[in-house]
């Protein structure tokens, strides 16, 4: 009361005086409570506008019920309605971060300036911007503006899953038009009408973009999310030495999925040299994801580059992608276009799995039910343990699921996907977890461990780390359970333990830039896990981790 005297609140609120325990039981009762999940999506966005504390409690407390709600699978639909529900995602004066379109390009110093006039602090600056285009949204295609709910969902998950500041986040959509006619149609579309930008005149406005963004908060990371295929390659190879930088689509979910295959690999015990991998979809996701396993093969079993890469294929639309095919291969799909087809083309994805005998089979095609009864038997008679990867989100376009992939490989599989799947009780009643090779396992501790560790930029080797440290993450529980990645309650704990790791490897490489990092880490300095400077690094890191309650009020 003494409180509410000095804020001259006394008599505006009702009489009781709650703790925060109290809120969240109310919280989780009008939460559970709503129809659907859309519903439950429009809750929770006024919520972290009204009561950020709340909202990353209610979100911490249980993770696995919250975390597809505000991620995938329902932003995808919160994203493709964006534009008709967006009044409602907003408490009268709130927003969810900066609007970006090519008119604006010679105004961006006001738009910063605007931004930092928002804020609650003058002093506040951002610690990591999410950046899209909302050209390729998850696998939904070009969502323009819509995008937004991409850049929003991520950097509340980098808060709940890594403790980054809820202040310190900038998501930021960039509208350089959309080429989605039923955009251009829909008289609530809240973009530009126009076309989008192309070749040059694209990488120049997004130069310009990052080239301000950098003069204004030059320690800034930044994280590119979901640009088309033609655009992601390009603009992180362009930006990566510029800016500290990554891509999370080809990053992040190659390194969630190296880490999930690393610990299939330790289940399955067949020697890594004698895995095949068959990738269904060939997108710049599906290549990123194939070279970070790449990396697995060359760094931890000796391979050269080129043997490496012949353990691995990709199908696309028009099937095995062979650089003998007829068709003009998009760039980003040559390196692992094969050689050794003896002139025969494969259209089909079974007659590919008869004829590659794959080990493991990855989709991120965005093709609801590729993974039919048949593929899956058929990949359950080559191997005693299939692995089975269908990333594709959301949900609806996913190869397939995890009730069918344990019907149809009568629950031999090693499955991971990329949406959340119910788990599976089988005949016996024993019920079956299913592995979800969900970015947040990464980039959450990616990102916090560059914030920590400035280093100058973000390196393959440095991603590898990040990988390595979530399959090493597991417990013996955990193992003992035959899970691929730890169970979503220990997110906090896993993230410490991948910041630790980038922080570690940025001090080996030389690029960390952080006096507090080179001061617990020297460089030189190892820190095996385990010893007394790993436990001081990873404490460090979990001593820089925002936590909800009332202190950060």
């Amino acid at each position: 009361m003494a409180e509410r005297d000095q804020l001259r609140l006394r008599g505006l609120l009702p009489p009781a005086v709650e703790t925060l325990e109290n809120q969240l039981t109310r919280a989780f009762e009008q939460f559970r409570g709503k129809a659907n999940h859309m519903e439950r999506y429009l809750f929770l966005s006024n919520l972290r506008h009204t009561n950020t504390n709340l909202f990353y409690r209610m979100v911490l407390t249980s993770p696995e019920e919250l975390m597809p709600i505000i991620y995938t699978p329902t932003v995808g639909n919160a994203c493709v309605n964006y534009s008709h529900i967006y009044p409602f995602l907003h408490p009268e004066g709130s927003f969810d971060g900066l609007f970006i379109s090519v008119e604006d390009l010679p105004h961006l110093d006001r738009i910063l300036e605007n931004y930092r006039n928002s804020l609650p602090d003058s002093e506040l600056r951002p610690d990591i911007a999410v950046l899209t285009d909302g050209s390729r949204i998850l696998g939904l295609g070009d969502l323009g503006v819509g995008g937004m709910g991409i850049p929003v969902g991520k950097l509340q998950l980098y808060v709940a899953a890594a403790g980054i500041d809820p202040r310190k986040t900038l998501p930021i959509c960039l509208d350089f038009g959309t080429n989605n006619q039923k955009n251009l149609d829909d008289p609530l579309y809240l973009g530009l009408r126009r076309k989008r930008l192309d070749g040059d005149e694209f990488y120049n406005a997004v130069d310009t973009v990052l080239a301000t963004l950098h003069k204004a908060f030059p320690k800034m990371l930044i994280q590119f999310e979901d640009f088309s295929s033609e655009h992601a390659f390009e603009l992180l190879d362009r930006h990566r030495e510029r800016y500290l930088s990554f891509n999370d689509d080809i990053q992040g979910t190659g390194a969630v999925i190296l880490s999930g295959f690393i610990n299939a690999v330790r289940e399955v015990g067949i020697p890594a040299k004698q895995h095949r991998l068959l990738f269904f979809g060939a997108g710049s996701a599906a290549v990123g994801v194939a070279k970070q396993i790449m990396d697995y093969f060359v760094l931890e079993h000796g391979m050269t580059e080129d043997e490496a890469k012949r353990l691995f294929w990709l199908n696309d639309s028009k099937g095995l992608v062979t650089l003998d095919r007829g068709d003009k291969l998009a760039q980003h799909k040559v390196y692992f276009a094969r050689d050794d087809n003896e002139g025969k083309q494969f259209k089909d994805l079974k007659e590919t799995i008869e004829h590659v005998r794959p080990t493991a089979l990855i989709g991120l095609s965005s093709q609801q039910g590729m993974f039919t009864p048949e593929v899956l038997q058929i990949l359950t008679k080559i191997n005693e343990r299939p692995i089975v990867f269908p990333l594709s989100n959301p949900a609806t376009q996913a190869e397939c699921s995890f009730e069918q992939a344990m019907i149809h490989t009568k629950g031999k599989v090693l499955f991971a996907s990329g949406t959340a799947f119910p788990r599976y009780k089988d005949e016996q009643g024993v019920e079956h977890v299913p592995g979800q090779g969900n970015n947040m396992y990464i980039f959450p501790g990616l990102g916090l461990g560059a914030i920590l560790a400035r280093p100058s930029r973000i390196t393959d080797t440095i991603i590898y780390a990040s990988a390595a440290a979530l399959a090493d993450s597991l417990t013996e529980d955990e193992r003992k359970s035959h899970l691929l990645y730890p169970r979503i309650d220990r997110i906090r704990e896993v993230s410490a333990v991948v910041a630790a790791a980038v922080c570690r490897q940025a001090v080996k490489e030389n690029l960390a830039t952080e006096p507090e990092i080179l001061s617990i880490l020297p460089v030189g300095e190892t820190a095996e896990v385990g010893s007394p400077a790993w436990i001081q690094l990873v404490r460090h890191v979990q001593s820089r981790m925002w936590s909800p309650g009332y202190q950060s009020r």
